[in-house]
């Protein structure tokens, strides 16, 4: 086939990768509303984030074991306990560190920035902890450089990013207190609305880019995306942004700098962008898919790449909101 020829057909997927697809992300969708629901209400006496922080951690301890996986498919074997270690403490460092959990604690504790703060002590503390492996384990000719490298941008796009979405859930305890009950008091909404935002524009690339797709995005990078995809993309980031932040009717006490249309546009492209820099990693080391964990939706990376990017451009215009 020419290379005009290529970009006139459809990309299209077979219809049983669509169905797992679809009964895997609804499984997943299911999940997260529940544990969103639980946290918000303050389910059995909870305080905020104690429902999906486990969640996050282990994204996090699943998002790095994959890498480590792709890695070694280029014989660059990653320290995974210490990398394991650091995905745990850089997340959950942004909800303990900050103070939020603290009974009677002084809302002003939990400043969105104090608990990011806490995240990149945690980071720093992996950082060093891998220079120092590297150091008590030299040899020859062993790519210290390299596997160090590696592992710092592991953490990096994967522990930090997931210290954000933390992050997200724990802004209306800085400026509203801990004790939020209802959805509207609007608790929860920073992280629903950057998951809706994202995943809506997900579901809607792979929906009209499998279907009628037939310009290629980045064709050396990823065949299977289009413009076509992107564009429906962007429109479901939109029509998401506008349902959660606007649509449904909550009385929030804030939204985002700029609004649902400022945040679905530039989220929804800070998505796309995530989702393309895990295309890069996988095109680099060889591998179609981050792993098989999830079925039709490939691994837990295919699963989160495009939040990672997307979640310090929500977090930031949410900060900047009034």
């Amino acid at each position: 086939m020419n290379k005009n020829a290529s970009q006139t057909q459809p990309l299209t997927a077979t219809p049983s990768t669509r169905k797992s697809r679809v009964v895997v992300a609804t499984l997943v969708a299911t999940l997260f509303l529940t544990l969103a629901w639980a946290d918000a209400t303050g389910l059995g006496g909870s305080l905020p984030a104690w429902w999906l922080l486990p969640i996050a951690i282990l994204l996090a301890v699943g998002g790095i074991d994959e890498l480590v996986r792709l890695f070694a498919l280029r014989n660059l074997l990653l320290p995974g306990w210490l990398l394991r270690l650091g995905a745990i403490a850089i997340p959950a460092s942004a909800a303990f560190g900050s103070q939020a959990f603290g009974v009677g604690a002084n809302p002003s504790a939990a400043s969105p920035v104090v608990a990011l703060g806490w995240a990149l002590v945690a980071f720093t503390a992996a950082m060093a902890s891998l220079f120092l492996h590297e150091i008590l384990c030299y040899r020859e000719q062993s790519r210290a450089i390299e596997r160090l490298s590696a592992s710092v941008l592991g953490l990096a796009f994967i522990g930090l990013p997931l210290a954000f979405i933390v992050g997200l859930r724990l802004l209306c305890v800085a400026k509203h207190g801990s004790g939020q009950t209802a959805l509207n008091a609007a608790g929860i909404i920073p992280l629903v609305s950057l998951v809706a935002v994202v995943k809506v524009g997900d579901i809607a690339a792979y929906l009209v880019g499998s279907l009628v797709g037939r310009h290629r995005l980045v064709p050396m990078l990823s065949p299977g995306k289009t413009w076509e995809g992107a564009a429906a993309s962007l429109a479901g980031s939109l029509g998401a942004a506008w349902l959660v932040l606007g649509g449904l009717g909550w009385d929030l006490p804030w939204q985002p700098w700029g609004g649902w249309i400022t945040f679905g546009f530039v989220v929804g492209i800070a998505g796309m962008c995530g989702d393309l820099a895990e295309s890069l990693f996988k095109r680099e080391l060889g591998a179609k898919d981050s792993g098989r964990s999830l079925g039709g939706l490939g691994g837990v990376l295919d699963l989160i790449d495009s939040l990672l990017l997307a979640a310090p451009v929500a977090w930031f215009l949410w900060m900047q909101g009034n």
